[in-house]
């Protein structure tokens, strides 16, 4: 009869670990474990969640808001009273930065996440149906993409829409004009990849058996693009934030009283010399941005490439620890 007292304990735990190196470990697992290996991709995770909760929370840390004024510290710089200075107009910098810095973030986010949506569902529907539907759809694709982007922008946030600028504030409207600009390249790039998934046999045994369009789209055409789509996620983040510095920079972007990067830039470009931390501050959040989402994305790419050795190596690591302990 086996004595139970005599097992050894850190045997069985070896045997499990053994046991556990040669379970099949799931493609999300992998992608993750890749990723958090990229030193670089994780620090720039880090200091876009940490700016992130700072433009959500970082109003809680000071008594002044984007509309106070301080009439006894007009255009003075960093001090104790304002951590980062005040304005021209006396209102505390720290606060407008923290405004600035979360719209910046909600037009990135929404725009990169709902533009992609957008182009995946209209890609591989073009994909799907083919034929006329496919000229059509591709048509409209091609006409949007002629349009001037900075035309509209100026005649919607500028010049026309005037009754849309009195019910919706200047950066929601900026983001419905950037969300109609920034899906087609990346619906038209879908469109070729499903168009080459439209002659697996998994997609055409779901056609032959009658399953509706809309699951095929959502369950076999898109899951086998994610990786291009959460790519292109960080990429439309980052154009999004890049594009309304640039709109709100050149005067047709985002309004007063509304505030923004590209508006608090805008404002202080004039006159950096005399309130360079005007200038500065809000540039430096702005690179903090689009330098942790570039690193993050370079991360995501590396990780969902499949020639990766970081998962391969940790494999081979266990493998011979097993060999060594037949």
């Amino acid at each position: 009869m086996t004595n139970l007292n005599a097992i050894d304990p850190a045997a069985i735990a070896e045997e499990a670990r053994i046991e556990h190196d040669d379970a099949v470990i799931p493609k999300s697992t992998i992608i993750l474990r890749r990723f958090m290996r990229n030193k670089t991709a994780v620090t720039g995770l880090a200091v876009f969640v940490l700016l992130t909760a700072f433009s959500f929370v970082g109003g809680f840390f000071t008594p002044w808001d984007k509309e106070t004024i301080d009439p006894f510290n007009i255009g003075n710089p960093p001090s104790a009273d304002h951590w980062l200075g005040t304005s021209q107009a006396g209102i505390d910098l720290y606060a407008l930065v923290v405004e600035g810095t979360r719209i910046s973030i909600l037009i990135g986010l929404v725009v990169g996440l709902v533009s992609v949506l957008v182009a995946a569902v209209y890609g591989c529907a073009m994909a799907y149906f083919g034929g006329k539907v496919d000229k059509v759809m591709l048509f409209i694709l091609e006409a949007l993409i002629m349009m001037p982007a900075l035309l509209v922008v100026a005649v919607a946030t500028s010049g026309g829409g005037s009754s849309l600028k009195q019910d919706l504030p200047s950066w929601l409207l900026l983001t419905v004009v950037l969300l109609v600009f920034s899906w087609m390249g990346t619906a038209r790039l879908i469109r070729s990849l499903a168009m080459s998934l439209m002659q697996r046999d998994f997609v055409k045994a779901a056609r032959f058996m009658g399953v509706p369009a809309r699951r095929i789209v959502w369950r076999h055409l898109v899951p086998n693009i994610g990786s291009l789509l959460v790519l292109d996620i960080t990429r439309g983040v980052t154009g999004a934030i890049l594009a309304e510095v640039a709109f709100s920079f050149i005067g047709i972007g985002i309004k007063v009283p509304d505030v923004s990067l590209g508006v608090l830039i805008g404002q202080a470009t004039s006159q950096v010399s005399t309130f360079p931390w005007m200038f500065w501050v809000p540039l430096l959040v702005m690179f903090l941005l689009t330098g942790s989402l570039a690193m993050m994305n370079d991360g995501l790419r590396d990780a969902f490439d499949p020639s990766s050795s970081s998962v391969g190596a940790a494999r081979s690591i266990g493998t011979s620890k097993k060999k060594k302990n037949p």
